[in-house]
């Protein structure tokens, strides 16, 4: 994209395509999002399954917003699963809004909308009530403060519709990853389910506006009815790694 004054301070990522993949990165030490070239709404990474998660709770969300958008996995996954969703994804970093044919995210529409704009004023001016909230939002030092302080947690709780969920991805390593966990906790009365994603890198937070979560029905974990074959079959671990962190 052109550079501007505006442009020049953000950190610009790359992308790093092998023949089977094509990945955003702002260091080569960590990937932002990856891409399959041969089924590019496909879920790649396991935290982003994991994070699909909040549909055993909510099975089909009229409104769904996300902060941070990197390679539009998320984003692509329910514009194309979930086509009763309205979906408005918010990206500060206007370099990674420029690659977003190079990973295939749609264009604007009725329903599906990239804004560039700085997630916590998203939440705080409160311009959409959502039912579900996804916050991924990272840059090139990781999670950036205004992403994590208590105020944000504050307003994304506020944000929600009633009942709503907010889904958080949490890396490990952070120094403050206890700090930041106890905000969501504090923000939500402690409505939180903490569930490692299997690669033991990230810690998907889902945190419910209301009430707490519930244990979900004995047996067999079955996807909700709406999704299809394709997107059930890549959502069924996750599930499981989220009903064994409720029954724990």
């Amino acid at each position: 994209m052109p550079e501007t004054q505006e442009s020049a301070q953000f950190v610009k990522p790359f992308v790093y395509e092998s023949l089977s993949s094509k990945a955003l990165h702002f260091s080569i030490c960590e990937i932002q999002s990856r891409m399959l070239i041969q089924d590019p709404h496909a879920l790649d990474l396991e935290y982003t399954r994991t994070m699909m998660g909040f549909l055993l709770f909510n099975p089909d969300p009229e409104s769904i917003a996300m902060i941070g958008l990197g390679g539009g996995s998320l984003a692509k996954f329910c514009y194309r699963h979930l086509p009763r969703a309205r979906i408005q994804v918010v990206e500060i970093n206007p370099h990674v809004i420029a690659l977003r044919d190079e990973f295939h995210v749609p264009p604007n529409d009725e329903r599906f909308t990239v804004l560039r704009g700085d997630g916590a004023q998203f939440v705080r001016l409160r311009a959409t009530r959502p039912d579900v909230l996804m916050v991924d939002g990272f840059d090139s030092q990781g999670q950036p403060a205004r992403l994590s302080s208590q105020r944000f947690y504050d307003d994304c709780a506020k944000m929600l519709q009633p009942d709503g969920i907010m889904v958080v991805n949490l890396h490990y390593g952070h120094i403050s990853y206890d700090k930041h966990l106890e905000r969501i906790r504090r923000s939500f009365n402690d409505a939180v389910l903490v569930v490692d994603d299997g690669e033991l890198s990230n810690s998907i937070v889902f945190a419910r506006k209301g009430h707490p979560f519930e244990q979900l029905p004995p047996g067999i974990i079955r996807p909700p009815k709406n999704l299809d074959v394709v997107a059930a079959k890549q959502l069924l671990a996750a599930f499981a790694l989220i009903a064994s962190a409720l029954k724990d």
